[in-house]
């Protein structure tokens, strides 16, 4: 029986690894609200690396202490105590045979704590927060709009916290440019307004994009794995798509790849990546960023489905598939998919952090 691509490895930046089987980035929430990493999540991370995923992605970290943060138990990477307490993740991970990326999160506009926030434009976010992340229910605040010092503010808050995770001991990080968080402000039309260098047509709505990947490359060095995960739908508008179509896309990818970027993350949000990845008749949004940038792509939207990933793997959709929800299930995917083992189905009761995963004793 021929071994499934996802199983072959890969090689992002100077980092080889072993399958192309990744953990997507998941909201936990599972800090005791100051930030700072527990043991019960270097448990829960370490489970996927005994589990044998190639790259484990972490929740979105927030980057600065004015206004990056989304949610009140997510984790920092803003001090000593947060680098800390990551650094007892990484050496978790590391000791199970598994590789580790921060993901380097600004919520902007779509924070749920109660205090000001700043985004490209002072435009209301669509719908409403999220209970399920502890920030209370209600409509988003409307956010000031940033000045050049608070852009500036923000790109500093992202290279330091990438210094950090590289000093923690991570093996790449991964800027959060989707799902309507701030980098994805920037690059939507809708909700960036300015008219200055960082507004108006899409390669100025990619500016800060390209400059927050900039200085993260400068902070971590030339050899660092460096991602950045983009979308068109966001976790407070599935329905968005990117106006210009391929155009636009073409423009995005561009910048971000000139940037430094090592590689793209393509998500999906409350869509599956059959539904939402057409850009166009015979264009995936997948394959085209292959095509403008040359760098390994990661599909994310029910990578779980062995038949699903293999086409897109195989086909030269993209190079590696993020598992989300599948994940959390099966911890244990890639052994599993090696061996023929039975999947276990997606209970939502799987979302709360306090939950085994796929309620299963942990992995030995």
């Amino acid at each position: 029986m021929s071994i499934h691509p996802a199983l072959t490895p890969v090689r992002i930046g100077g980092t080889e690894l072993p399958n192309r089987a990744v953990v997507a980035p998941m909201s936990r929430v599972s800090t005791s609200g100051d930030g700072v990493p527990t043991e019960r999540m270097a448990d829960y991370y370490r489970e996927f690396a005994l589990g044998g995923f190639g790259l484990i992605t972490t929740e979105g970290t927030y980057t600065d202490d004015q206004h990056s943060q989304a949610y009140p138990d997510q984790p920092g990477l803003t001090s000593e105590a947060h680098a800390a307490g990551w650094r007892e993740v990484v050496r978790a991970v590391h000791d199970a045979g598994g590789r580790i990326a921060l993901q380097l999160m600004h919520a902007g506009a779509l924070s749920q704590l109660d205090r000001p926030t700043i985004a490209p434009s002072a435009v209301a976010p669509k719908g409403a927060k999220m209970p399920a992340y502890g920030g209370g229910a209600g409509p988003f605040r409307t956010p000031a709009e940033a000045t050049e010092a608070e852009i500036a503010q923000a790109i500093a808050g992202f290279a330091a916290t990438a210094a950090r995770a590289r000093e923690a001991g991570f093996d790449a990080v991964e800027v959060h440019g989707a799902n309507g968080y701030l980098v994805d402000q920037f690059i939507t039309d809708y909700t960036n307004l300015r008219s200055d260098r960082y507004g108006g047509s899409v390669a100025n709505r990619a500016h800060f994009a390209a400059e927050v990947l900039r200085a993260v490359r400068a902070a971590v060095g030339p050899e660092f794995p460096v991602g950045i995960r983009l979308s068109q739908t966001k976790v407070n508008d599935f329905e968005h798509r990117w106006p210009g179509g391929v155009g636009e896309a073409e423009v995005i990818f561009g910048s971000v790849a000139a940037a430094g970027a090592d590689y793209l993350h393509l998500a999906s949000e409350g869509r599956d990546w059959a539904e939402s990845a057409q850009l166009a008749p015979g264009v995936t949004i997948t394959r085209l960023a292959k095509e403008i940038t040359g760098l390994p792509v990661i599909a994310n939207g029910g990578m779980h489905e062995p038949a699903r990933a293999e086409p897109l793997l195989s086909g030269g959709e993209a190079d590696l598939v993020a598992l989300g929800r599948g994940a959390l299930a099966n911890p244990d995917w890639p052994r599993l998919l090696a061996g023929g083992g039975r999947l276990r189905e997606f209970d939502r009761a799987m979302l709360t952090p306090d939950v085994t995963l796929s309620g299963q004793p942990a992995l030995r």
